[in-house]
Parts: structure tokens; C-alpha cells; sequence
């Protein structure tokens, strides 16, 4: 069922132990695009996908246009917007945690206690031949490493590689305990992602806020529009 903003608001404020799940509708406020609608090396060249572009196939393979597009997703100037810091502030009240699909690194600066970045984040590097850690304004100016002429990647998963299962232990245990799970700017496709709601609280409450409405199972009301009105009010 469809409400309005100021009802999931206060839907979101009952909770007493919540777990945000996030995805891109989240920094988009902040001016980072989603993967599709960026301006970047796979819409000029109209050849190859983001999908295959964020893959290891592509960081081995076609390791040129994997730099230049995972360059693009640095976004310097971006701050965290009025979604991340609502969610942090929430969680100096509250036992909140937010599980993420983001790399971007926002709710980490906004100070988002019990952060579980799913898929990694762009904020920390390491070369793939030695494994040391690398700064990321290194790997901003080259993917190769100086001192042994490694790759240089961020420390995000790729399409092709397994989630690290810390943090899927980590999500699982959140999801069990919380009474309030909120589902905030993912379309809610990509997996394994999308499969934590199946480790939900059976009791617990289950919202979605986001611009498309979601069609999942167990989902007990959703706000269908932009995040920035729920939050605005909580």
C-alpha cells in the first residue's frame, strides 16, 4: 500500500531497532549518478555495459576502459546529503543499522554507526601483484602500481566475485533482530543483495521509499517518491 511521506516518516520513528537497505536513489541528492545514467565511456561508445565495465573480466581483460569508467564513480565534490545525515543522527538514538549497496563512501562521512557496505567501497585501494594498500588519489592518476607494476583496483566487488561473506553474516544477524526494516532508493534486483530480506525478522515491519514502486513480498507499506521528503521529517 502506497502512503504519504509524512506516514512513512512516522512509520520510520516507531522503529526501535531498524535496518536501513540502500542503493543509489540514496546519493543521488548528493549529484552521484546511478551507473545507467552517467555520462561516461559506455554511453559514447554505445559498446560495452556498466554490468561488464564493474566486472573482473573487464579489470583483466579491458583493464584501459575498467580505469577509465571506476575513475568516473570518484566523485569528489560530492558530501552526504540530508538521507545519510538523518540516518546517522537516527543512530545515535536508536539501534540502527545500514546495509548498503553504495561504494560511494557517504554514509561512512556521515558518521553512520554500524555500517555494513555491501559491495565494498572506492574510498580504500590495494594493488592485485603485492596486495598493499594504496591511496585512492593513487589510483585516480594510475591503475598502475609504482612500486611493482600491479594493478591498482578500489576494494569493491565486482560483478564476477563473491560478496565478502563477513559481511553477509554480519547483514543476516541485523536483518533477524530488527523490528523495522526500510528499504530506501533500490529498485531491490541486484543479488545477493536483494535475497537479504528473506533473513528478515518474520515480525518485523517492512517499508520501501523509493521513486519506482517495488513489487516484493512481505512489504507493508511504501512511500513512492523521492527519499529526501521521508527524511526530511524524521
Amino acid at each position: 500500500m502506497e502512503i504519504t511521506a509524512k506516514e512513512m516518516a512516522e512509520n520510520i520513528l516507531r522503529g526501535k531497532n531498524i535496518v536501513f537497505l540502500t542503493g543509489a536513489g540514496v546519493s543521488t541528492p548528493s549529484g552521484i549518478p546511478d551507473y545507467r545514467s552517467m555520462e561516461g565511456i559506455y554511453t559514447t561508445s554505445g559498446l560495452k555495459e556498466p554490468e561488464y565495465l564493474l566486472s573482473r573480466e573487464a579489470m583483466l581483460n579491458d583493464t584501459e576502459d575498467f580505469y577509465k569508467f571506476i575513475s568516473q564513480l570518484y566523485q569528489k565534490n560530492a558530501c552526504p546529503n540530508l538521507i545519510h545525515q538523518k540516518m546517522a543522527e537516527m543512530s545515535q538514538t536508536k539501534n540502527v543499522t545500514i546495509i548498503t549497496q553504495n561504494i560511494d563512501g557517504l554514509h561512512q562521512e556521515a558518521g553512520g554507526a554500524n555500517l555494513i557496505e555491501f559491495h565494498g567501497t572506492l574510498a580504500s585501494c590495494f594493488c592485485e601483484g603485492c596486495k598493499t594498500t594504496v591511496a585512492s588519489e593513487a589510483f585516480i592518476n594510475s591503475y598502475r602500481h609504482e612500486s611493482c607494476g600491479g594493478t591498482i583496483r578500489p576494494k569493491v566487488v565486482l560483478y564476477d566475485e563473491q560478496i565478502d561473506y563477513f559481511n553477509i553474516v554480519r547483514s543476516q544477524k541485523a536483518l533477524m533482530k530488527a523490528d523495522t526494516i526500510v528499504i530506501v532508493g533500490t529498485s531491490f534486483k541486484v543479488y545477493p543483495f536483494a535475497s537479504l530480506i528473506y533473513e528478515a525478522n518474520p515480525d518485523a515491519a517492512i517499508y520501501a521509499v523509493n521513486k519506482e514502486p517495488l513489487s516484493i513480498s512481505g512489504i507493508w507499506e511504501q512511500y513512492v517518491g523521492d527519499a529526501v521528503d521521508v527524511f526530511r521529517l524524521v
